[in-house]
């Protein structure tokens, strides 16, 4: 599994990288957890609003802040 943080280094951004790791741990499972701060990266994805939260290539979350708990839930589903 592969979980991408969309955003370029905001609070919010890294709060959301940090949940993610978190929730990561939390569930067991195997995921790479990847911060993506690159513009030319982030426009692939065709997003306006930060942080996105992106899971195996599926925008998840875009715009606001997920919690460890509501991001454990969509990797375990």
């Amino acid at each position: 599994m592969q979980i991408k943080v969309l955003g370029p280094g905001c609070a919010k951004c890294k709060v959301m990288y940090n949940n993610a790791v978190e929730a990561v741990k939390q569930s067991g499972v195997e995921a790479e957890v990847i911060k993506v701060e690159d513009i030319m990266e982030m426009m692939q994805y065709n997003v306006l609003t930060t942080p996105v939260l992106v899971i195996d290539e599926s925008i998840k979350i875009k715009g606001r802040v997920a919690d460890v708990a509501e991001i454990k839930k969509l990797i375990e589903a």
